[in-house]
This record gives structure tokens, C-alpha cells and sequence, in this order.
């Protein structure tokens, strides 16, 4: 199924030019098109539209994926932890198990998508984790990447942001809605 994104500004990255009343096409997992909306529109009139407030760009890498995953507790919303990540002396109380890890790596990953994060650099190391963040689709980028996501061209993964003022409205991350502000 064809989608077209639309948002009042896109931001390609790789030094192309914002395209104000920009989109993107989206076919499966890929970007199969990069225009001004009304072209897109006229060329696939039958895709998907999703519009979006703000601006759609490559999404955000974030550098701390070992210190918010792998040394911070996402706490489940009914343990009486209140609702902020736990680390520290707090965090070495608590009795960490695998599993214990992979439920908070999940609770942690919801908190970056929603931040419009599409990448963490790690290395991670507990399996657990690293089996979390991998299912949720977001990438794991060795510091020498240095925290930067591909443009959005023809031919690239479908993954991408918008956000609207200070806040994400929505991440995709291969063609997949992963985060919708509500």
C-alpha cells in the first residue's frame, strides 16, 4: 500500500533545501518518492494521505542508548515506583533479571519514540535490551556514526519523524507507525 506523509515543512537532511508543503511516499519499508505534496497527489491519487502539523525530517539519534536502557530502570506503571526512570543506588536495590530488563528496555524505548528517536548509540550489551530495542524496529549506531540519520531520499528506509513546535507527533520507522502523539 502507497502512503504519502505530508507536513507544512520537510526537512530532507543531507544539505538538500527545506520543502515547504513537502512529502514523502512511502511503499512497504522504503521511500519511493521525495516531492512537493501536490505532485505526489497527482501522480498516486489512489495512496493513503496522512497530513501532519509541523515538520517531517529524518528523526533523532539519541547518544545515550546504554545509559537510558541498560543503566536505568523504566519502572511498569502499577509497581509503586512512581513513573521516572530509576538509576543509581535506587536502581542496585531493586532485584534486575532479564526479564526484568527487556520489560524496561520496552518502557524505555516507547519514551524515545515518542521523543521522535529512531536510533540509540550504543554498543548495548545486555541481550535482553538489545532484543527490545531491535523488535521495536529503532537502530543501534556505533559512536562513529556520529548520531546522524541518513536523508530522506528515493530508495532509503521510510523512517522519519514530525514534530510540531518543541513536540514529536509521530515517528515511523520503516514504513511503520510506531508513535502518535494522541
Amino acid at each position: 500500500m502507497l502512503t504519502i506523509h505530508t507536513a507544512d515543512l520537510l526537512i530532507p537532511g543531507g544539505g538538500k533545501p527545506p520543502l515547504p508543503g513537502g512529502a514523502v511516499l512511502v511503499e512497504g519499508r522504503q521511500l519511493a518518492a521525495v516531492e512537493v505534496y501536490d505532485d505526489l497527489v497527482a501522480a498516486h491519487p489512489s495512496a493513503r494521505v496522512r497530513r501532519w502539523p509541523g515538520v517531517l525530517a529524518p528523526g533523532l539519534v539519541n547518544p545515550y542508548g546504554p545509559e537510558l536502557l541498560e543503566q536505568a530502570y523504566h519502572p511498569d506503571p502499577r509497581e509503586e515506583l512512581g513513573s521516572e526512570p530509576i538509576s543509581g543506588e535506587a536502581l542496585e536495590s531493586l532485584a534486575m533479571t532479564d526479564t526484568r530488563w527487556g520489560a524496561s528496555a520496552r518502557r524505555g524505548v516507547q519514551r524515545l519514540l515518542a521523543q521522535g528517536t529512531v536510533a540509540v548509540v550504543g554498543p548495548l550489551r545486555r541481550p535482553a535490551v538489545i532484543d527490545a530495542v531491535h523488535r521495536s524496529g529503532l537502530k543501534i549506531q556505533d559512536g562513529s556514526t556520529q548520531g546522524v540519520q541518513p536523508p530522506l531520499l528515493p530508495g532509503a528506509d521510510a523512517t522519519f519523524a514530525i514534530f510540531d513546535a518543541t513536540e514529536c507527533v509521530a515517528t515511523i520507522i520503516k514504513g511503520r507507525l510506531l508513535h502518535r502523539r494522541r
